[in-house]
């Protein structure tokens, strides 16, 4: 396993959020975690990623503890996420926000090679990579987010939901994009709200409801599962 959850707890204040829960993410996986808002899943990234600090548990990379290592330690062990909402720094450019996703990266070889994958993985930054990054459009804001987040090299990427604010054609395009970056070797944990199209793509699922773990399966089986088709799915298979 690539990452361990075991029995993590996370409290904000006397609130308890996380309750406990386990998870476990194989080296070249994409896992996605579903759930409905304020289940649990932004702060299961939060605390994958040192943001936040759980209050008991333990969360086991490559089979060594990371759950009292400050953020930018863990982004240097190559875990890194590209968040909720994207958090672009819409006042620099769209290349300076890629050189501050490799603050922590020592060989300049290897920040070049970065930067060409992402301009392959998407063109349209590299026609923009001297536009203010507050200038983007949605979908190429979000494009941002993730190639800044892969700039630093990760071998497990965190995305919260990436699809947030697009039109579908662009939704699709970026679960492409993020077929491709797994198919580079990098493993994937994906929070997303379209749990039909996060299925699709993944591996396995884990389902969430207020901070517990309460199904994992394969993709394929999730989707199939009543009770996640009549909860996630619309009540219906689609297509």
């Amino acid at each position: 396993m690539i990452l361990e959850v075991r029995k993590l707890q996370v409290n904000y204040g006397s609130v308890r959020v996380l309750h406990g829960i386990d998870l476990a993410v194989r080296q070249g996986e994409i896992v996605c975690i579903l759930g409905a808002n304020g289940a649990g899943k932004s702060t299961t990234l939060n605390t994958l990623c040192g943001l936040v600090r759980p209050s008991s548990g333990e969360i086991l990379y490559n089979g060594k503890p990371i759950h009292r290592l400050p953020a930018f330690r863990i982004v240097e062990q190559k875990i890194t996420q590209a968040p909720e909402g994207r958090r672009i720094f819409g006042t620099l450019t769209v290349q300076e926000n890629l050189d501050l996703g490799a603050f922590t990266a020592k060989n300049r070889d290897r920040l070049k090679s970065s930067l060409e994958w992402i301009f392959e993985l998407f063109p349209r930054l590299a026609e923009r990579r001297s536009q203010l990054a507050g200038t983007l459009s949605g979908g190429e804001q979000q494009m941002l987010a993730i190639g800044r987040a892969l700039m630093s090299n990760p071998r497990l990427l965190l995305l919260d939901e990436p699809s947030l604010g697009l039109a579908p054609v662009l939704a699709r395009q970026i679960f492409r994009t993020i077929r491709e970056i797994n198919a580079s070797g990098v493993t994937v944990i994906l929070v997303e709200q379209n749990a039909r199209i996060a299925l699709k793509l993944a591996d396995r699922g884990y389902v969430m409801e207020l901070g517990k773990i309460v199904m994992e399966d394969s993709a394929s089986a999730l989707l199939e599962n009543p009770d996640v088709v009549q909860a996630y799915l619309g009540g219906g298979k689609g297509k």
